[in-house]
């Protein structure tokens, strides 16, 4: 009965070059949100998807300004007694650095082996292209959708997604839905189709360690002079152990215990987690609380990673300089029931305890976001997982992922309503490192998944 239509599968076949070649055009367009010189290009990345919409059929598109980067709104309700779907996705990217190790220039899509390489390929604009895609096929075979859909894309997503997050408090009955939808995950490989259910929420924290009121010689302060970067390797030490526990008390208090059925599939491992992940990393073993499967530490337990060190001497040779002040960048990702909030007054009174005497601490939260766990016996939730299994030929698995996507508990609280989680990144995609990439063989699975899955939705 949902077999792809013979009409609407040779659209998308004849379209898949032009379709290609709108999703290059936009990442042509370097839309890093965190750098302040590229906020015409944030712009431009906005208006390019406010005219892919246009071209669809959407109504009332607009380009909203906020305090940060622009917000992309489309409608289109014609459906009478379908249900409207909101879609997410974002158009901002992850800075290069460092731009030697990219093998072709990371704003000029170049194809290599299937695959498109280019920054934000995977994340997140071909995957909300591929929505785009899916969405124009539909109309244009159709002359209508299934379903009501909304559309909100956000330019913050790598800086914190304030702006969106301020808009969806504010008015959440301009949002109106039934479901949302975000195009923003993956799956464990090209055979294995996924549903993710689970997301880690993210506090991400700089720390700012100050001594001396100017550098100091090493030959003649050493021994007496209070060294910020030896307090910050002190106060790093202590937050997390060479096991991978980390030590920030009340932190463990709300982990919510994980269901039996899910503590069965992580200890089972029918994924082959660990073997897959020496191979992706290239090292010889995993790290961590090894008392916990692999899938239970990428998806459903605390960490804490350090970023970034900055402070003292970096050049070539040596300066024996004891350093005024070091910064380190750390996050904690966070499962269910640990809130952002929670835990950076945790971390920010761990950190105060661990300084060292005669330094200065500074702890600043520089964004968080929070986690969500969603029921997986939904109709959209069923929908999705038909669809998957229509394109690819075997039913998804259902997971938790470590990564965070805090538009994806806003949804879910504020607008109470079940939120699907279907992409089509891989493991390899390089997300947020150089050589980014996005299987071509995903891209157009993807269209064709999505279309399927608004058709099941509306049915």
């Amino acid at each position: 009965m949902f077999a792809m239509a013979s009409q609407l599968e040779t659209y998308i076949r004849e379209h898949e070059d032009r379709f290609l070649e709108d999703l290059k055009g936009w990442l042509r367009i370097p839309s890093i949100s965190t750098l302040p010189e590229h906020v015409g290009d944030v712009q431009q990345a906005a208006e390019y998807a406010a005219d892919q919409l246009r071209r669809i059929g959407f109504e009332q598109v607009q380009v909203i300004p906020t305090k940060g980067h622009p917000l992309v709104y489309g409608e289109w309700l014609k459906a009478p007694g379908k249900p409207t779907l909101l879609i997410y996705g974002h158009y901002d990217v992850q800075p290069v650095d460092p731009l030697d190790l990219w093998e072709s220039p990371p704003f000029e899509p170049t194809i290599r082996g299937g695959n498109l390489y280019a920054r934000g390929a995977a994340d997140d604009k071909g995957q909300t292209m591929l929505v785009f895609k899916a969405l124009e096929s539909l109309m244009s075979v159709n002359g209508t959708l299934p379903v009501n859909v909304r559309v909100l894309i956000e330019g913050e997503e790598e800086a914190g997604g304030e702006s969106i997050e301020q808009y969806v408090r504010a008015y959440p009955e301009r949002l109106q839905c039934d479901a949302a939808f975000i195009c923003d995950t993956g799956m464990p490989s090209p055979e294995l189709p996924a549903l993710i259910y689970g997301l880690r929420g993210i506090v991400y924290t700089e720390i700012e360690a100050r001594g001396a009121k100017r550098d100091l010689h090493s030959g003649m302060y050493g021994g007496v002079a209070p060294n910020p970067l030896h307090a910050l390797a002190l106060i790093i030490a202590g937050l997390k152990d060479a096991e991978g526990h980390i030590h920030i008390p009340g932190l463990y208090d709300h982990v919510r215990q994980p269901t039996a059925e899910e503590e069965a599939f992580w200890r089972e491992d029918p994924l082959h987690t660990e073997e897959a992940l020496l191979e992706e990393m290239g090292v010889p073993q995993l790290v961590g609380e090894n008392e916990y499967p692999a899938l239970e530490r990428l998806g459903a337990r605390p960490t804490l990673e350090v970023h970034g060190i900055v402070g003292g001497f970096t050049g070539e040779g040596a300066k024996t300089v004891i350093p005024a002040r070091a910064k380190a960048k750390i996050s904690l990702r966070l499962p269910p029931d640990v809130s952002s909030e929670e835990a950076f007054a945790l971390f920010e009174r761990r950190v105060h305890e661990l300084a060292p005497p005669g330094v200065q601490i500074t702890v600043r939260n520089i964004h968080g976001g929070e986690s969500v766990l969603v029921p997986v016996d939904t109709a959209p939730m069923r929908a999705a997982a038909a669809a998957l299994q229509e394109v690819y030929g075997r039913e998804p698995v259902f997971l938790r992922e470590g990564g965070s996507i805090p538009i994806a508990a806003l949804f879910y609280t504020v607008l109470n309503v079940p939120v699907v989680m279907m992409g089509f990144g891989l493991p390899d995609d390089n997300l947020h490192a150089p050589n980014e990439k996005y299987s071509l063989s995903q891209f157009y699975k993807g269209i064709r998944t999505v279309a399927s899955f608004l058709q099941r939705l509306g049915a």
